[in-house]
């Protein structure tokens, strides 16, 4: 009995592994050409991974830059993080006319950076953006910049910034969802970052942000009910995970909020204990009457958990490499795949692999593709994106909205994955061969 079952464990593999590469195939040949300055961009970004002394300037160099006066101190910081300037400082007397080129340099690069990355400084400003994505059938989810507030009144001002996008974005939207039923989300959709909403997130004291959080998040539930708006809450790094969890599942408990408005949550696939969150979140859907969103994605604060477990000798939470993650993450997105039509699964990753896996899996189910949507980031997954819409999935870009100066800690991290040498991204640059992309983690 255990040798016929083994077998058609094994055919079924096999069948799905065939409907993985048939359609990673079909995925990247469908989509469109990259742009030439495009091309450029990820070519210099390749080659900035390839050099750690350098990538690591060019990060320290981001994070000054809102702070710099004028090209010729950002040159000089550059040059002092590459280990040029006397004792590690800015040295601004040698070097001059290359310094001041070098920042030159750096000032248009880092302002194309962000404008790959950040939509508009104002969702006022995006709604051109984002009408001529929804006229081509591509949906958006917009992410107001800044995080981890430090007063109230910070938390007052970014709770009535998300007040403000809904009211933009619901006009914008005129009400519209993709779909009549709760198998699909609002066209007017949002991000929003509990630890915007509080000031008062404390990793050893979760509890401590439910009563500030909650009536902030309660204002902003109310007004996406208003306007027929998607509310999404993003995860964050771990030491405010515990905190989001129990605001989030303590107000859409209340009465006020069983029956919406549309909802989503995260869960990241690169920690360890993530298939048990993943249970958790299920086992919690008993109290909703409409369907819970999920945004599976792999995770952005990889360095930050290795390097805090390292300082403090714990285990690290998250996994070592990228493979172990993968494999992770189509678990995931099978036992994800299985729970709908109680929720609705968002598969957020740039992975070949990871997509063509999603999508084989759902279409071997019994709902094909019903409540599922894959989401690619501005800047890193626009050819993706259409790709996938091509191929006719559903398909939504998160697109971030602010000043550069709010936006730092986002266009790092965005940097970073980039540029990792555990990347997909890298890989994909790397090589062409659909065999090494589409193998099983």
């Amino acid at each position: 009995m255990q040798t016929v079952q083994s077998h058609q464990r094994t055919d079924e593999t096999d069948g799905l592994e065939a409907a993985i590469r048939q359609i990673g195939t079909r995925l990247e040949d469908a989509k469109p050409r990259r742009q030439l300055l495009r091309v450029i961009d990820d070519a210099v970004t390749r080659r900035v991974s390839e050099r750690p002394a350098m990538r690591s300037a060019f990060y320290r160099m981001v994070d000054v830059a809102p702070v710099c006066r004028g090209y010729r101190d950002l040159g000089a910081h550059f040059a002092a993080f590459l280990g040029r300037g006397e004792g590690g400082t800015a040295d601004r007397s040698r070097g001059a006319p290359i310094t001041a080129a070098l920042g030159l340099a750096l000032t248009v690069a880092t302002g194309i950076a962000g404008r790959r990355f950040i939509v508009a400084s104002s969702p006022a400003g995006a709604v051109s953006y984002l009408r001529g994505l929804w006229r081509r059938d591509v949906e958006a989810t917009v992410d107001l910049l800044g995080e981890a507030v430090v007063r109230a009144e910070e938390a007052d001002d970014y709770a009535a910034r998300c007040i403000d996008a809904l009211e933009v974005l619901g006009a914008a939207a005129g009400g519209a969802a993709q779909a009549v039923d709760d198998t699909e989300t609002p066209r007017a959709n949002l991000s929003v970052k509990p630890s915007a909403l509080t000031a008062e997130i404390r990793p050893w004291a979760p509890w401590s942000a439910l009563e500030d959080g909650a009536a902030r998040f309660r204002a902003v539930l109310r007004k996406a009910r208003e306007v027929g708006a998607h509310v999404h809450v993003d995860m964050e790094s771990l030491d405010t995970r515990e905190a989001t969890i129990d605001l989030v599942a303590a107000v859409l408990a209340e009465d006020e909020f069983r029956d919406g408005p549309s909802v989503g949550v995260v869960l990241q696939a690169y920690l360890r204990d993530s298939p048990d969150l993943a249970r958790i979140m299920l086992d919690d859907l008993d109290r909703r009457e409409s369907p819970l969103s999920i945004r599976l994605v792999k995770g952005a604060y990889w360095d930050h958990e290795t390097i805090e477990a390292t300082e403090h000798g714990w285990p690290s939470p998250v996994f070592a490499t990228r493979r172990e993650t993968d494999r992770n993450f189509e678990l995931l997105t099978e036992r994800l795949l299985d729970a709908r039509p109680r929720i609705r699964l968002a598969i957020g990753s740039h992975n070949l692999r990871s997509i063509a896996h999603a999508f084989a899996y759902a279409d071997r189910s019994p709902l094909g593709r019903t409540g599922l949507e894959f989401q690619v980031l501005r800047g890193l997954g626009d050819e993706i994106a259409f790709g996938l819409r091509a191929c006719g999935a559903r398909v939504r870009i998160y697109t971030p909205v602010g000043e550069l100066i709010a936006g730092m800690a986002y266009l790092v991290r965005r940097l970073l994955e980039n540029t990792s040498n555990d990347s997909f991204l890298v890989a994909r640059g790397r090589t062409s061969d659909m065999k090494l992309l589409l193998a099983r983690p």
